[in-house]
C-alpha cells in the first residue's frame, strides 16, 4: 500500500473512488470543484497495484474565533473503494491529513461527519459548537491543532466556495 499526494493523472480515479464511496456523485464533483478553484490544500490517495483505492482532501476555511482569524481548513471527502472499506484505510488517510495539517502550522480542522468514526481522531462536536455555520449540527466537529489557542466562545466557519456550490 503507498500513500502519497495526488498526482493530475489521478483526476479520473479519484473521482471514481469517491462516486462509489457515497450514494451520490456529490463529493466527487466537490473535489473537482476543489481543484479547478485551487482550494485543495492536501489531496492524499492510498494506491495498491496501481490502482486508487482511497482519497483524502483538505481545503481552506475562513473561520473568525473571538473575532481573530484561524488558520483552518475542512477536512472532506474521506473515500475508500467499498470492497475495502473497514481495513483502516480510510483511518490512515485521516491521521496522515491532521499529521499534514499539524506540520504545516495550521491550527484547526473542521469536518461534516459520524462522532462515533471521527471522536476517535480528537474531533469533538463540543469543540465546533461556538462557530455558526450554515453546516453547524450534530454532524459538525473541530478539531484544535494549536494547542496553546484559547477555545473560543462564539466565532465562524465557513467552508471554501465549493461546498457551497453543490
Amino acid at each position: 500500500m503507498l500513500f502519497r499526494a495526488e498526482q493530475s493523472v489521478d483526476e479520473k480515479p479519484i473521482f471514481a473512488v469517491n462516486k462509489a464511496a457515497f450514494a451520490t456523485d456529490a463529493e466527487a464533483r466537490l473535489v473537482d470543484m476543489l481543484r479547478s478553484d485551487s482550494d485543495l490544500a492536501f489531496s492524499q490517495v492510498a494506491e495498491e497495484k496501481g490502482s486508487i483505492i482511497g482519497h483524502i482532501a483538505l481545503s481552506p476555511m475562513d473561520v473568525i474565533a473571538d473575532e481573530k482569524p484561524v488558520r483552518a481548513l475542512g477536512l472532506g471527502p474521506v473515500a475508500v473503494m467499498p470492497k475495502r472499506q473497514l481495513e483502516g484505510l480510510g483511518s490512515q488517510l485521516v491521521q496522515a491529513a491532521i499529521h499534514w495539517a499539524r506540520t504545516n502550522q495550521w491550527q484547526l480542522i473542521i469536518l461534516l461527519g459520524n462522532p462515533r468514526y471521527y471522536s476517535r481522531f480528537g474531533f469533538s462536536v463540543e469543540d465546533a459548537k461556538p462557530f455558526a455555520s450554515p453546516f453547524a449540527g450534530p454532524y459538525f466537529q473541530a478539531l484544535w491543532l494549536d494547542e496553546t489557542f484559547q477555545k473560543p466562545q462564539s466565532g465562524r466557519a465557513e467552508y471554501a466556495p465549493a461546498f457551497g456550490r453543490l
